[in-house]
């Protein structure tokens, strides 16, 4: 893909997937606004074998998987 999409297009299109996104744009809170798709998969580590091929000058890793109601993520 080549398209540049924004985060709600990029959401729509690969709900339940990790993305790889190439030339993100980001808020001041470092939140990403819009970028190309390079690579999605439901496998993480499918996503992460892309950026180690690629070594994307700028990117970002996205995942819009659904976290159970019983899962705590520490940041």
């Amino acid at each position: 893909m080549d398209e540049v999409l924004s985060i709600e297009e990029i959401r729509s299109r690969f709900d339940g997937e990790w993305v790889l996104v190439g030339d993100p744009e980001f808020t001041d809170m470092n939140e990403v606004i819009r970028g190309t798709v390079l690579c999605h998969s439901k496998e993480r580590d499918e996503v992460y074998r892309k950026v180690m091929e690629l070594r994307p000058a700028s990117s970002a890793v996205l995942c819009f998987k659904k976290v159970p109601d019983d899962v705590v993520i520490i940041l």
